[in-house]
């Protein structure tokens, strides 16, 4: 299937004998909502096979048009490495969906739960089921993953779903609505394009479950919106995910992965490590090796097919002037290149000690900037992370499995990585989501399933009980009773 057969030069796509336009008003988006709505109520989707079906569709929508989705992102970050959509965005999306596939049959039966010896032979049970309608508000940094992955989880519990896609990314937006046009019916997915106002109306909407990935901010934000109409959020936010390199570590694993974790996606990654605690005896040894680390994995970096640049002039404005605010302070430049404006190049930095009122502590630097700080004991490092707001992401390296839990036990953050960064939020049978300022909710694998379904607790009673002994009048036999069960 070739990308015409696909979609339209139009905004609308005719090739299945759909005729939805792709949503770009207010008065649209509250059209269709109204329509998709009430098909959830008169209509919901509780068979297995429809959803399989869905999930089949989604997993065509990635194979046949790989290279039109890299190139769409690609043109959106000014260039955004095609190796670097394959490896975040795409190969993820493909093992959520051959997860689910594998599992959600599973997942959906009513399961038999535990019941107290006094109420039997009753049993309990919990029922799965569809919410109805879920709103997806996407991300610009992984438009595709952090579309893809919450319909999975939608999909998945049999629920209709409306997206709103991010205005900071509208090539990659507009062709992902003309491919869900082709491969949905929008009585089960509709896509929903436009600037912040509409982004702000859509948030307003009553959905069953609303979930937004983006800044702490406008997090905030979307809560207020869901409020009045007691919509339930999940919300991936970001915040600053450090890194504790221990006492006795591999430096040069430690750098590895730190380094990995930071350049991809030029650092525009949530669950990226935002500044590193290590001793300061090691910080000379660990900049040198970030700058060999480069050297090898970026070498020619302004003309390296393999590094993206920032997404946006307003972007790159925003992490220059972190790093021009520092000048003079403990700069330290990765490569031989600087910065350039009208490119949007952004080679990595280290800038060692800021104070904790510059910019780059006060805020998710969401770039390849990275700030070393120091510590003379484990204590103070554990101590500094849960002075500032609770994590998306923990990032621990050792091998001292002593000092390993300390960290594990005396911190709370979204995840905890050891020895690794990133990685955790591809593990689908673990929940992805964060805590306090950095979200509320997970999703992902069955926590996804279930976060987006209603799992309904169900009691059944047999012909034969002993309740009917416990009605009044309270006699004799209840006193009896109750003085049993009250000891």
């Amino acid at each position: 299937m070739t990308d015409n057969d696909v979609i339209t030069q139009d905004n609308t796509q005719m090739h299945t004998g759909r005729t939805m336009s792709i949503i770009n008003t207010v008065e649209e988006m509250q059209a269709q909502f109204t329509r998709m709505q009430a098909l959830s109520r008169s209509q919901p989707m509780n068979d297995w096979y429809e959803r399989e079906t869905q999930l089949d569709n989604l997993e065509l929508l990635l194979s046949d048009n790989q290279e039109q989705i890299s190139k769409s992102i690609s043109e959106d970050f000014g260039y955004r490495s095609q190796s670097e959509t394959q490896f975040a965005e795409l190969f993820p999306s493909f093992t959520g969906i051959s997860h689910a596939k594998k599992h959600g049959k599973k997942w959906m039966k009513p399961q038999r739960m535990p019941i107290s010896a006094l109420y039997r032979p009753a049993h309990n049970e919990i029922q799965p089921q569809p919410l109805g309608l879920v709103g997806i508000m996407v991300p610009w940094n992984y438009p595709l993953f952090l579309a893809i992955g919450p319909m999975i989880d939608a999909i998945a519990a049999g629920n209709r779903i409306m997206i709103k896609m991010s205005e900071a990314a509208p090539k990659f937006a507009e062709t992902f609505a003309k491919l869900v046009a082709h491969y949905f019916s929008p009585d089960m997915v509709s896509v929903v394009l436009g600037e912040v106002e509409i982004a702000e109306e859509f948030s307003k909407l009553p959905f069953d479950h609303l979930l937004y990935t983006g800044s702490t901010a406008v997090g905030k934000k979307i809560m207020a919106a869901a409020a009045p109409n007691l919509t339930p959020v999940t919300l991936e936010l970001g915040g600053k995910s450090p890194v504790i390199v221990l006492e006795g570590a591999n430096l040069e694993a430690a750098v590895n992965r730190v380094m990995m974790g930071k350049t991809l996606n030029a650092g525009q990654t949530c669950i990226a490590p935002d500044y590193v605690l290590i001793q300061r005896k090691h910080h000379d040894e660990f900049i040198r090796l970030a700058r060999e680390w480069m050297d090898k994995h970026y070498p020619d970096i302004e003309n390296n097919p393999d590094y993206s640049r920032i997404i946006n002039g307003s972007q790159f404005k925003r992490v220059q002037g972190y790093i021009d605010s520092l000048q003079g302070q403990g700069v330290y430049p990765l490569t031989d290149i600087s910065s350039n404006t009208e490119t949007r190049l952004m080679p990595p930095v280290v800038v060692v000690e800021p104070t904790s009122g510059s910019d780059v502590m006060k805020n998710e630097i969401f770039a390849p900037v990275l700030p070393l700080m120091h510590y003379e004991t484990l204590n103070d490092a554990i101590s500094f992370v849960n002075a500032r707001p609770r994590p998306l992401a923990l990032y621990v390296f050792g091998d001292n499995n002593s000092d390993i839990d300390r960290v594990r036990s005396n911190t709370v953050s979204g995840g905890l990585c050891i020895n690794e960064v990133i990685l955790h939020v591809v593990q689908h049978d673990l929940p992805f989501g964060g805590v306090g300022h950095s979200g509320t909710g997970a999703y992902h694998g069955k926590a996804g399933f279930e976060r987006l379904s209603h799992m309904k607790p169900v009691f059944v009673q047999t012909k034969l009980n002993g309740m009917n002994f416990l009605l009044p009048p309270y006699g004799g036999f209840f006193k009896k009773a109750m003085g049993m069960f009250l000891k």
